[in-house]
């Protein structure tokens, strides 16, 4: 394969050597991949900005032997806040970390990166509660991968009310009845008294957290 041309943000990186970087970058049209990075730990690198964790950006790449190298790149979004905030980083590695284990290479990683990006958007320009985002990432995600939770009705009976329990066993809504004979139930909390509505992306489907 000769060089080409891709988006790409920088999920981990690593040192290798005196001056050089092996990063590992999440591409929407090749999953994820490891690139090599030669002198990006110089001072004076063209490649220093652009191989930082999160960097989202443009990669000008070419594949080797057993990894692709980067010849150049062109910054697009650095998530500045997030450097700067200890509590959105410590945020931000949490969902870099759920990203990193369900990724593979050489495959379409389109709508992944999508709400990965979207959710670090948020995350660094907003004040959103940051539990909530999460939250929304996770339900999201899952939904992307194949998962979609269960949500306008107790998935044993059917019933519509009391939907007061989530069972990870079963994906989804349990009324007060069915919660009993399954052990992976979690109750929902009631306490602030305030509903949320997420939309998931491949349902049309609201859940409703109480």
């Amino acid at each position: 394969m000769g060089t080409f041309k891709t988006n790409g943000i920088i999920i981990l990186e690593s040192n290798m050597g005196d001056y050089d970087k092996m990063l590992t970058m999440l591409t929407p049209g090749l999953g994820k991949i490891s690139c090599a990075a030669k002198g990006a730990r110089r001072a004076k690198s063209a490649l220093l900005a652009g191989s930082q964790f999160l960097c989202f950006g443009e990669y000008m790449l070419y594949q080797g032997a057993s990894t692709y190298h980067i010849n150049s790149c062109e910054t697009i979004e650095m998530f500045y806040n997030l450097r700067t905030d200890l509590d959105k980083l410590k945020y931000a590695t949490h969902i870099t970390k759920i990203i990193y284990d369900v990724t593979n290479e050489n495959e379409n990683s389109y709508k992944i990166l999508q709400l990965f990006l979207n959710t670090l958007y948020t995350l660094s320009e907003t004040d959103k509660d940051m539990n909530f985002v999460i939250a929304i990432f996770k339900i999201r995600l899952m939904c992307i991968l194949g998962f979609t939770p269960h949500i306008s009705s107790c998935k044993q009976c059917g019933s519509k009310d009391d939907l007061l329990y989530f069972s990870f066993k079963d994906s989804g809504f349990k009324c007060g009845i069915c919660a009993k004979f399954d052990k992976s139930v979690m109750q929902i909390s009631r306490s602030n008294k305030r509903c949320y509505y997420i939309y998931c992306p491949c349902s049309s489907e609201k859940a409703i957290f109480l």
